[in-house]
């Protein structure tokens, strides 16, 4: 069922925002009364960035603006940024990537997810999996107390990275990649190829990094957040190793040459993105993963 954003909502977060109350304890009320949590933090944010531009235009120039309370600042700080995305504006069965025809399998709107079928050749993903295989190691996680990497045990794959172009196949699938999402390819990071053996996984988690961690000041400058996230299927595991999303109860099948898109417009479990690698049953899964930033990644 849809629900609209009336003025009479809007007037009230404005009440409660200027009373001192935190965006968590609004959006925490707005969906206790039955909003829909999408619905409830899009008019948090929109209705509280509309209060604070006529705030500042009714102020002198000399004078400062009336703030509303820390909290609700750093609400508007982690507002909605653009993302990658496919143009699927016409429902294209097929989406032209330049040297490739790329199928469309299925999508979702909220989370952002598109099933892709055929990005990669199966001589792509053979070449992959042998230029990365003779540098496997542990695969880390990053640090975001520090803004460095650590072993998780959540996370039992192993991997390498590859810079951006490295190899042909990687340069010719960025490439691809670009202009399949409407992305800067600087704005990239490198491909990291995974291996998981039997009962190897990665439990679910986000791939933003958390505003409220030390070390992710230091993280982003690099390219600020990330936005989205392209997962590349380089084989078929017998059984298991499917890519879940446990908040709307989606598993996508590793299937050789396939991908997985999802985006993510702010660093808020909001976005639904919570994912996870399922353990591999039978056999072994090769992935490649491409994160996609805000900016150039440096």
């Amino acid at each position: 069922m849809s629900q609209n954003v009336t003025p009479e909502l809007r007037r009230w977060i404005i009440e409660q925002a200027s009373a001192g109350f935190t965006p968590e304890v609004v959006l925490a009320s707005m969906l206790a009364s039955g909003w829909q949590e999408p619905v409830a933090v899009a008019a948090l944010e929109s209705t509280l960035r509309e209060h604070l531009r006529h705030q500042a235009a009714a102020q002198p120039v000399q004078a400062a603006p009336t703030a509303l309370s820390p909290a609700v600042a750093e609400t508007l700080a982690e507002a909605a940024v653009p993302v990658p995305d496919l143009d699927l504006s016409r429902a294209p069965r097929q989406i032209d990537a330049g040297d490739r025809m790329v199928d469309v399998i299925a999508t979702m709107n909220h989370p952002r997810v598109v099933v892709l079928g055929n990005l990669l050749s199966a001589e792509e993903c053979e070449a992959l999996i042998a230029s990365a295989r003779p540098h496997l190691a542990r695969s880390l996680t990053v640090e975001t107390k520090t803004g460095g990497e650590e072993l998780n045990p959540d996370r039992t794959s192993s991997g390498m990275f590859f810079t951006r172009g490295q190899t042909p196949e990687v340069a010719r699938v960025e490439a691809r990649i670009a202009r399949l999402l409407n992305w800067p390819l600087e704005n990239g990071e490198g491909f990291q190829v995974l291996n998981y053996k039997p009962g190897a996984e990665y439990k679910p988690h986000y791939d933003y990094f958390d505003p409220a961690e030390p070390g992710t000041p230091t993280i982003l400058k690099r390219g600020g957040q990330r936005v989205a996230t392209l997962v590349m299927y380089l084989n078929e595991p017998a059984r298991g190793g499917g890519t879940t999303f446990p908040d709307v109860g989606l598993e996508v099948a590793p299937v050789r040459g396939n991908a997985v898109f999802f985006s993510y417009d702010r660093a808020h479990p909001s976005t639904r993105t919570l994912h996870g690698g399922a353990p591999v049953i039978e056999g072994e899964k090769w992935v490649a993963t491409k994160w996609l930033r805000e900016r150039e990644f440096v």
